[in-house]
């Protein structure tokens, strides 16, 4: 199984630069439209190589992506975490009740009795 996970991302890696090699060519990104940033009088440019404007897209949308989804599954984490602390409290109260029950009993009485 580990060497099929090697695999994959040997693959992935190769895909990646041989895109990468097939896409050098430059590409400019403004911020703004031409009309737009005559108005305003200023833009941002960037000359880029086109995988990387590709790469940081898939990048971005796999953070949003992740974000979204634990956001998400925020309220499960909540119950998770609220069941948990009631669990807990009701099995110290199951606990202390058995001790209270069992105060000045015969330890072999007690064991006894609890099973």
């Amino acid at each position: 199984m580990r060497y099929v996970r090697y695999a994959i991302w040997g693959l992935l890696a190769i895909v990646l630069v041989s895109m990468s090699l097939a896409n050098r060519g430059p590409v400019t990104l403004a911020l703004f439209p031409d009309p737009v940033a005559d108005f305003m009088g200023w833009n941002i440019v960037l000359t880029l190589p086109v995988f990387t404007v590709i790469l940081a897209g898939i990048g971005i949308g796999l953070l949003v992506g992740f974000f979204w989804e634990w956001m998400r599954e925020h309220r499960h984490r909540r119950a998770a975490s609220t069941n948990s602390r009631e669990v807990r409290k009701l099995e110290r109260e199951v606990k202390r009740l058995k001790t209270e029950k069992n105060k000045g009993k015969d330890e072999v009485l007690a064991l006894l009795e609890d099973a």
